[in-house]
């Protein structure tokens, strides 16, 4: 198998040196050019034809805002992941980018003076994401799927959950802005995210929706028509009292890799609502989320699936349906709309399924 060839494109010469020893002692990769700014990488891109890009925000003469701009005129196809610092600013600047066409983001080590902590950094952050954006990634077949019985009757909705990763922002934006204000029903989300690009992501949501959407804070009693993100580096559960449902923010430790994890926020949907819950996967990858929708179907709830024409990695989607735990598999741009049938019904046929 060829290697993957990635271009590092930063204004400080520590992080492309950094990077670029920590991407080269990696098999599949081969760092095949650095710059300095925009400007060279882009004169660049044609000379060393990279399969990935990794390109800093903050740069002079062209920041990576406006060399991204550049890079999807010319190679509207090219992966970029944006290397970002993990401060407002930057989150700020990641979530525009992301807007604008960049594939994925990685947040930059805290501290690159500490090279054992930065080398696991980069390896578990940002390697997967030049691997995944740099070579064909298909979800492998579940050998044996799990088989639910077709059920006659279909508790009324009372939650939606919905897990997503990678692409999320802006997926979430096209599904979002279409319920309705007046939604009768509460929505939690799981995006994989860290501290701080989560808050600023619910805010952006916010204005662009009918629905308020917040950052979830421990103790909050859910509401129909309102949508809540799980805090970075926090997984979010539900919890029934009395007659009401709070939200619980916690840190134990991450499942698959992640916290918040989608596993966990639907394992506690499933314990909580039961067959009124409907789970959706979005875009994203790896498998979170894939434990929690069978505990969703084994209680007698609904899974709905991005399929993956529309999804930009079809990891967490791909593997809900290929274990078989989709009741349906659906485009972007349909999912919003079925779930507002799938909350209408309160009797829904066997065939809607």
């Amino acid at each position: 198998m060829p290697k993957i060839r990635v271009l590092v494109v930063d204004d400080a010469v520590i992080v492309r040196s950094r990077v670029s020893k920590i991407l080269s002692t990696d098999p599949e990769l081969e760092v095949v050019g650095v710059a300095a700014n925009g400007r060279i990488a882009l004169a660049k891109i044609s000379h060393v034809n990279p399969d990935v890009i990794i390109l800093d925000i903050e740069m002079p003469e062209m920041d990576g805002l406006q060399t991204l701009l550049a890079i999807r005129q010319k190679y509207p196809s090219l992966p970029v992941i944006m290397y970002s610092t993990s401060t407002h600013r930057g989150a700020i600047a990641t979530l525009e980018a992301l807007s604008l066409g960049a594939s994925d983001y990685a947040t930059k080590p805290s501290n690159l003076g500490n090279v054992e902590a930065a080398t696991q950094h980069i390896q578990d952050d940002l390697i997967p994401k030049i691997k995944v954006f740099g070579t064909f990634f298909t979800p492998s077949a579940i050998t044996h799927p799990v088989v639910f019985p077709i059920r006659s009757d279909i508790q009324q909705v009372e939650v939606v959950a919905i897990g997503v990763s990678t692409g999320g922002p802006n997926a979430l934006a096209v599904l979002l802005k279409e319920f309705p204000a007046d939604l009768s029903v509460p929505i939690l989300i799981v995006q994989h995210m860290p501290p701080m690009f989560t808050k600023l992501l619910a805010k952006q949501l916010s204005s662009k929706c009918q629905i308020p959407v917040n950052e979830a804070v421990s103790g909050q009693i859910l509401e129909p028509g309102h949508a809540w993100i799980a805090p970075g580096d926090f997984h979010l559960i539900v919890q029934r009292d009395k007659t009401m449902v709070r939200l619980v923010t916690h840190q134990a430790s991450p499942e698959n890799s992640c916290r918040p994890s989608v596993d966990v926020l639907l394992r506690s949907v499933a314990q909580v609502y039961g067959a009124g819950a409907i789970a959706v996967i979005l875009t994203g990858m790896g498998q979170d989320g894939l434990h929690g929708c069978q505990c969703i179907r084994e209680v007698g709830g609904q899974v709905l699936a991005q399929d993956k024409a529309t999804s930009v990695v079809w990891g967490m989607p791909g593997f809900v349906v290929n274990a078989g735990l989709a009741n349906k598999i659906l485009p972007l741009n349909q999912i919003a709309d079925e779930i507002m049938q799938r909350i209408r019904f309160d009797q829904v046929p066997p065939s809607y399924l």
